[in-house]
């Protein structure tokens, strides 16, 4: 079983950091760091979980929305690699899938982290 603990305790403990930011600092740029991630790793999410189909992007929803926004997706991005791995290990899974689950999640943990070093 896929170990995604360290990419859901990245993601809640940057969204609690953004949940407390002051409107000062989520204004000069960490909330639109925030939603770009939550953009991706909600893209990673779809790409998994419908393959072949295109991603929705994630909307916009205000700056005071940023750290929901992340943990929503980052949480979704958890789920699609638990059930991707579940199907490997199972022998379900698609022949061509693309999807390396622990490469994804190393990928999305470094993600994280990076913008939360910068947030």
């Amino acid at each position: 079983m896929l170990d995604v603990t360290p990419l859901q305790t990245a993601v809640d403990a940057l969204a609690d950091r953004l949940r407390a930011l002051p409107q000062s600092r989520l204004d000069q740029g960490a909330a639109a760091e925030a939603l770009a991630l939550a953009r991706q790793l909600a893209t990673r999410a779809q790409l998994i979980e419908r393959p072949g189909e295109p991603p929705y992007e994630l909307p916009d929803a205000g700056m005071f929305a940023a750290g929901d926004q992340l943990a929503v997706a980052g949480h979704d991005l958890v789920e699609a690699l638990r059930a991707a791995a579940a199907r490997r290990a199972d022998g379900t899974a698609e022949p061509d899938a693309k999807v390396a689950p622990a490469e994804e999640l190393a990928e999305a943990v470094r993600c994280v982290r990076a913008v939360a070093e910068r947030c």
